[in-house]
């Protein structure tokens, strides 16, 4: 519910946006900065990095929103080039300390079903730094910001078929690296 509370939010101010009202573009910078942050945080790993990568998306915004006239695309948009911005940051600090899980046989992903509870969130979220970041990403769009299989497959520009494979497999890899950690 809150997904969809968010997205007619965004479309409104994008509409009084192009109709004239500048402040519309302020409310929809402090509607999705702490979600954009989030999201990108769980990419690159560097809080400094995810601020500079979550200021180049405001920059697109700024550049791009007049072009921007189908306001359903927004929140698209909005994470797609938060993930453009992103990789680009990362690209240059990448490493290889990942736990991946890919090759074993891909089970079918329910959409909608969480098997992680509040309690173990702070947990769950220093374990997301584990894993790889195709995992790490898909986990956070589907679970954290209620994207469907669909939404992330046309953000990602990937068959959706890849975004179940990838969903299962951060699911099982998120799950080893809780276990070891328990074990520890």
């Amino acid at each position: 519910m809150d997904a969809e509370k968010d997205r007619l939010i965004s479309e409104l101010l994008l509409v009084r946006y192009h109709r004239g009202d500048a402040s519309a573009l302020d409310e929809l910078v402090r509607h999705w900065e702490g979600k954009l942050f989030y999201y990108v945080m769980r990419l690159v790993s560097n809080e400094d990095d995810a601020w500079d990568a979550l200021q180049e998306t405001w920059m697109a915004l700024v550049r791009g929103i007049g072009k921007l006239r189908e306001p359903p695309s927004l929140v698209l948009w909005l994470f797609r080039t938060a993930r453009h911005k992103a990789m680009d940051r990362m690209r240059a600090r990448y490493d290889d300390r990942t736990v991946s899980l890919e090759g074993e046989e891909v089970a079918a992903v329910e959409e909608g079903v969480s098997e992680f509870t509040s309690e173990d969130a702070e947990q769950v979220h220093g374990a997301l730094g584990k894993i790889s970041v195709p995992h790490r990403e898909v986990l956070t769009l589907f679970f954290l910001e209620d994207l469907s299989i669909q939404e992330i497959a046309d953000l990602l520009a990937i068959p959706s078929g890849t975004v179940k494979s990838r969903l299962h497999f951060a699911k099982q890899a998120l799950r080893a690296v809780l276990e070891e950690e328990e074990a520890s």
